[in-house]
């Protein structure tokens, strides 16, 4: 065996989980062999065995599925993937009904599969550490836990007990495990932990010469009751609902999993968890998992290990960073630093505004307090941290700066040379525009190498992506540094090269105007709304218009003209943003902060806002054809061929950062994987066709260059 010891010593079966050349253990296939000669040498050695440990040699107990290999599967491959399922199920029913007590013993952390191979002990010890986490994350992934994770908890929990560990993947930790009655017993954490789980193990088999799971005993109860009885069955008929409705249908393995849970529970185990690997099979070869597996595994891994951000360059650790305007985006910036123990100094025209500023984090603190979340002397540290003020002589010694004033090239202009100033030595500058390519903002900057745009979205203390962008003058080092402070605010940052709008806000901007072109050639406002919501977007078009502010487009056009003008080229309009205009100029509709916007919002507490009636006799026509494939594919496929159009010309220089911007930045449908994975996922020369189609039916939004079909293929992952 090569990714398994096994010892017998003095009747005690020992089965030590260590992949070579792995820093985890996963359920490769050479496991899965190593799982047969494990059963079938337990089988073997039954009349000698008193009991077995589940233990690892690694820092975790076990990590779970090996991912790579799911990558490259396809449908033709659900009847080969069922037997494997069943396979690693038979090794584990083979050592849990042996009669003999099992024992994990759980050093770290066990996700996914690693938590099913825990389920196998009768008897569960671990490691008392917050850091460790336990539990069954699979439908984040877009599966289930086919390893008979499934059919266990349901058991383990009851059918609504274990629901928001399946269907929802919510994990644990050991205390929380030991709550649960999922794990038995807690060890300290420490250098004699190994050795005290395993005395507590011994004497639990001394105890217990005889062990089985509590579901294979005579008059065993499921907790909460069968599907039959009538609390649970009253039940039933509300939770496909209301996962279909948080879902729109658009992720299978929710619904999968209830499916199984429910259907388990009406059979004996051994049907129960053939239902459960006929699930996982056809879940884990159709295309939602493998999109969401390359995004949310092996996409934002690559961020968090720092795939974007130059090597070579010395961590940073800010300590003091200052901001420039405490509206809301300063103020967001702000609790967001201070409660990761940064200390801040904000900074806005009068000491009364940067006040108002600092009163944010004492809202969503107090908030937390009032909850029982937050001891109100972790709430005084955050608070105490942020340092509101009028005088820019208060930003001295800062490590690093960021403006967050209005998008106006002359203001900013403006307060960058009055703070570049007061920076520590080797201290850095940054924008937090959202537009404004930050070439032209660092001519204000006395040193334009350590300038640099740092984008946050609103609201900060939500939104987990920051969006860094490289100047041209930009050296590594500061961008490196602007990778390490927002990883040390725990977001997640991406790295684009400059350009208007950079990425996030040039292709969200394709998403809005594409809605507003919709309304302009005629098509009904609420068509296009819910074409947005069913595509899976978290709002239609013209909702998000009117969040963002329709002047604030308005502006952007206005400062995007005047650049234009300035590099002698003439800049025309798209029909979207005429509509806008048309929207602002002539009836006076700014936006939801102005009261009115493509929706009405009335002034009556509790009541919901509702798109304004005159749209219809403004923009609709009755004669215009349309279907709701088409509006879909619309939102979705602009988005992703600006996408590949910002790869091709280098705005982007990556897929990674292309997939978790999109998704986390601007809102693209998670169960796509992203923007770029949406081109993967459903086969390149398919979304080619399909793009083509559409460009010429809706004009050049949707055409395809030369040059960008030749990225598109050039950055398709391969696993």
């Amino acid at each position: 065996m090569k990714t398994i010891r096994y010892s017998l010593d003095h009747g005690i079966a020992t089965i030590t989980f260590d992949e070579p050349d792995s820093p985890v253990n996963t359920m490769c296939l050479q496991w899965q062999q190593d799982m047969d000669a494990v059963a079938a040498q337990v089988l073997q050695d039954k009349d000698s065995i008193t009991g077995i440990l589940l233990t690892s040699a690694k820092s975790t107990f076990f990590a779970g599925a090996d991912l790579k290999a799911a990558m490259r599967l396809t449908p033709a491959d659900a009847p080969r993937i069922f037997e494997e399922i069943e396979r690693v199920k038979r090794n584990f029913r083979t050592i849990e009904t042996l009669g003999k007590p099992v024992v994990s013993l759980l050093n770290g952390t066990a996700l996914g599969g690693g938590w099913e191979v825990a389920l196998v002990g009768h008897y569960r010890i671990a490691v008392d550490d917050r850091k460790t986490q336990f539990g069954l994350p699979e439908v984040t992934l877009g599966l289930l836990p086919g390893a008979s994770g499934v059919t266990k908890m349901t058991r383990h929990l009851g059918l609504m007990g274990a629901q928001p560990y399946l269907v929802e993947g919510k994990t644990f930790n050991p205390t929380e495990a030991k709550g649960l009655g999922l794990v038995h017993e807690l060890v300290a954490p420490g250098p004699d932990a190994a050795g005290e789980m395993r005395a507590k193990a011994l004497a639990w088999i001394a105890a217990n010469p005889t062990a089985q799971h509590p579901w294979e005993a005579k008059g065993y109860k499921v907790p909460g009751g069968l599907p039959s009885s009538p609390a649970v069955a009253g039940m039933l008929p509300i939770a496909p609902a209301v996962i279909k409705k948080n879902t729109r249908g658009l992720y299978p393995a929710p619904e999968a999993i209830i499916a199984c849970m429910v259907e388990g529970l009406q059979v004996d185990l051994d049907t129960a968890l053939r239902i459960e690997s006929r699930y996982l099979a056809k879940l884990m070869s159709g295309p939602q998992a493998k999109a969401m597996i390359n995004t949310f595994f092996f996409n934002l891994n690559a961020i968090k290990s720092g795939q974007s951000r130059p090597a070579e360059v010395p961590r940073f650790k800010p300590t003091k960073v200052g901001l420039l305007g405490a509206g809301m985006m300063g103020a967001g910036i702000a609790y967001s630093q201070a409660s990761k123990g940064i200390t801040t100094v904000l900074k806005d025209v009068s000491q009364e505004k940067a006040d108002l500023g600092k009163s944010y984090s004492a809202k969503i603190t107090q908030a937390r307090v009032d909850k029982g979340r937050m001891k109100p002397e972790a709430q005084q540290q955050i608070l105490d941290l942020i340092h509101p003020t009028g005088s820019v002589a208060d930003l001295q010694g800062c490590d690093l700066i960021i403006e967050a004033v209005f998008e106006n090239r002359e203001l900013k202009a403006k307060v960058t040379q009055e703070a570049e100033p007061l920076l520590a030595p080797g201290g850095f500058f940054a924008s937090n525009t959202s537009t404004l390519p930050i070439t032209g903002l660092a001519k204000a900057s006395a040193k334009p190498e350590k300038f640099i745009g740092i984008h946050f979205f609103s609201p900060v203390d939500k939104m987990k992506l920051v969006e860094i962008i490289k100047g041209k003058a930009t050296d590594d080092e500061t961008v490196a540094r602007a990778f390490d402070y927002v990883q040390a605010l725990g977001k997640f940052p991406i790295v684009v090269n400059d350009s208007r709008g950079f990425f996030t806000s040039r292709v969200f901007g394709t998403f809005v105007m594409e809605g507003a072109a919709m309304l302009g050639e005629g098509i009904p406002a609420a068509a296009i709304e819910n074409a947005g919501i069913q595509a899976g977007m978290p709002v239609g078009p013209l909702a998000v218009l009117d969040e963002t502010a329709l002047t604030l487009s308005l502006h952007v056009m206005d400062q995007t003209k005047k650049d234009f003008e300035a590099e002698g080229k003439a800049y025309i309009a798209t029909p979207g943003e005429r509509v806008v205009e048309k929207m602002v100029k002539q009836h006076n509709r700014p936006g939801r902060a102005g009261g009115a916007g493509f929706y009405e919002y009335p002034s009556e507490k509790g009541a919901k806002k509702f798109l304004w009636p005159e749209l219809k006799g403004l923009f609709e026509k009755p004669d215009v054809a349309w279907n709701i494939t088409d509006l879909k594919d619309r939102l979705l496929y602009r988005q992703a061929v600006e996408t590949a159009r910002c790869l091709a010309e280098g705005v982007l220089t990556s897929v990674h950062d292309a997939n978790i911007g999109s998704i986390f930045g601007i809102g693209f449908p998670a169960w796509t994987g992203g923007a770029m994975q949406f081109i993967y996922g459903m086969g390149i020369d398919t979304f080619e066709a399909r793009a083509a189609a559409l460009a010429t039916q809706f004009g050049g939004g949707f055409a395809l260059s030369d040059d960008v079909r030749a990225a598109i293929r050039r950055f398709q992952p391969v696993y």
